[in-house]
């Protein structure tokens, strides 16, 4: 039985072209920003990336990748990454076409930031922030 890791390995190497690449970069960035990420794979094939609740997932399309954050719409976003899934009370998703480029700094601390809300039980805004 493969583990998650390895099926998100396979997912990479199966699509083979700028998704792939791109959901391998987005992956490395968010362990990264969070050595303690576990990788979970869920809902029929869906890479998932969790620290005490998930953070976000990691979907391949034809033309984007979409990285949904679990609870986005309770995280600050000075950086003005999400760009979908914005009219929901919860989630908020980045999708990400062909020779976009993400601003590595600002997504690793959107994943910071979704750790620290999972951590903290999602107390405050204000002490989600820090």
């Amino acid at each position: 039985m493969k583990t998650p890791a390895q099926l998100i390995d396979g997912r990479i190497k199966e699509l083979g072209d700028w998704r792939g690449a791109l959901l391998a970069r987005l992956r490395a960035l968010i362990k990264e920003a969070d050595p303690d990420v576990v990788e979970e794979w869920k809902w029929m094939g869906t890479p998932i990336w969790s620290h005490d609740g998930i953070i976000c997932t990691g979907e391949s399309y034809k033309s984007k990748v979409k990285l949904t954050f679990a609870k986005g719409a309770s995280l600050k976003d000075p950086a003005k990454l999400f760009n979908s899934s914005l009219d929901g009370n919860t989630r908020r998703a980045i999708d990400i076409q062909e020779g976009e480029k993400v601003d590595a700094g600002a997504f690793k601390a959107l994943v910071r930031a979704a750790v620290t809300l999972n951590t903290s039980g999602g107390k405050t805004r204000a002490k989600r922030a820090r």
